[in-house]
C-alpha cells in the first residue's frame, strides 16, 4: 500500500504560478502510475493529469495544456504538479491519486490510492 499527502496549495492571484508536492509513504511510488485531479465546488472531479511510473510519459487535459506541468522525482518519492498562468476556474480542490498498473487513466475510478487533497484558490 502506499500513503499520499498533498502539499502546496494556497491562494494565488491571477496569472500566477504554483507548484502542488505529493508526497508518498509506505510502498515507492515508483510502483504506481500517478494522476492529479481537482474538484471545484459544485462540479464533478477531473482529470488534470497523469505521469508514467517512470516519468517517461505524461498525459495533460486539454483544459490545462500549455499552463501545468506534471513531474516526479521517484529518488525522492515525490510527484509534482507545477501550475502556471493560473487562472480563477483553476481554483478547487486538487488530489493526488496512484494506480497500479502502467496505463495513464482519465477516470478517477481507475485511481486505488488518494491523497486528502489541497486547496487552491485563484483571484481575479
Amino acid at each position: 500500500q502506499v500513503q499520499l499527502v498533498e502539499s502546496g496549495g494556497g491562494l494565488v492571484q491571477s496569472g500566477g504560478s504554483l507548484r502542488l508536492s505529493c508526497a508518498g509513504s509506505g510502498r515507492a511510488i515508483s510502483s504506481y502510475t500517478m494522476g492529479w485531479f481537482r474538484q471545484a465546488p459544485g462540479k464533478e472531479r477531473e482529470f488534470v493529469a497523469g505521469i508514467s511510473r517512470s516519468g517517461s510519459s505524461t498525459v495533460v487535459a486539454d483544459s490545462v495544456k500549455g499552463r501545468f506541468t506534471i513531474s516526479r522525482d521517484n529518488a525522492k518519492n515525490t510527484v509534482y504538479l507545477q501550475m502556471n498562468s493560473l487562472k480563477p476556474e483553476d481554483t478547487a480542490v486538487y488530489y493526488c491519486a496512484a494506480r497500479d498498473g502502467t496505463l495513464i487513466r482519465t477516470t478517477n475510478g481507475e485511481y486505488g490510492y488518494w491523497g486528502q487533497g489541497t486547496q487552491v484558490t485563484v483571484s481575479s
